[in-house]
């Protein structure tokens, strides 16, 4: 009897000592492991936030950047940088959605288009750079990208025209540097809103119901706002004004000065 007692003892703590372990190494896994949704969402949210941390420090809520602060200060972008090359080494970057997707090559492209400038500021534009859309100067995953190659290749094939509202190319007349960073729980309402606060920008587009005088963004991408109709249907999904399908159109210059 007392043999019988001992060895269901023994039995119920070995169970109990089995079963606290294997719950222990299921929340060590669910930490550690790189490819576990919780671990993955984490290390996405960590790069928008330091991403975020250096707009809001040297760019203002009208898309002005600091690029004198920051050629004097370049860590924080380095460190970004850094990070943006081991992120997409991981495994993690292949679980990110589309949205994720979307967001990391908007704010890499916009992240490397700032560290062109600081690289050779003091300049006036991104113009007086020697080919500064093909000079590959950004590894990610052992390869080294362009700005060209970011905007063609890997943007505009995703067939969201929005995009051009998001990229920014350091000048007067491109659209304004978000200050914070892209993200995929946000993208989409901050892709609507950037479409319209270029589209509502004065300096930038003039519209009424029967004349428009607008980016030239309009006229060097325009198979890109056709893909759903014409340009003016466009439009008119983000212009506060109802524009005519016979509204006159024609194209501002486009000021190269550098958005400080």
């Amino acid at each position: 009897m007392w043999d019988n007692m001992f060895t269901m003892k023994l039995f119920y703590l070995l169970f109990t000592i089995c079963s606290l372990g294997l719950g222990l190494a299921q929340n060590q896994k669910l930490i550690q492991t790189p490819n576990n949704s919780t671990y993955h969402r984490i290390q996405e949210e960590d790069l928008h936030r330091l991403w975020t941390e250096i707009l809001q420090t040297h760019v203002s809520n009208d898309g002005i950047v600091n690029y004198k602060l920051l050629k004097k200060d370049p860590k924080k972008l380095q460190n970004y940088l850094s990070k943006l090359d081991v992120f997409y080494s991981s495994k993690t970057f292949q679980l990110l959605s589309k949205d994720g997707e979307l967001a990391f090559w908007i704010n890499a492209y916009n992240a490397f288009t700032v560290d062109l400038i600081i690289r050779h500021y003091p300049v006036k534009s991104i113009k007086e750079i020697k080919n500064p859309w093909k000079q590959r100067l950004w590894k990610l995953g052992g390869t080294f990208y362009n700005l060209k190659e970011i905007e063609h290749d890997i943007l505009r094939k995703r067939n969201e025209p929005r995009i051009h509202f998001a990229i920014v190319c350091a000048s007067y007349s491109c659209p304004k540097l978000l200050n914070e960073a892209y993200n995929a729980k946000n993208i989409e309402l901050q892709l609507t809103n950037a479409s319209k606060d270029f589209l509502t920008d004065q300096r930038r587009n003039n519209i009424s119901k029967y004349s428009l005088k607008i980016s030239k963004i309009f006229d060097w991408f325009a198979e890109d706002f056709k893909q759903k109709g014409s340009l003016i249907n466009f439009l008119n999904a983000y212009s506060s004004i109802v524009i005519s399908p016979t509204a006159n159109i024609s194209y501002q210059d486009y000021n190269w000065n550098l958005n400080e």
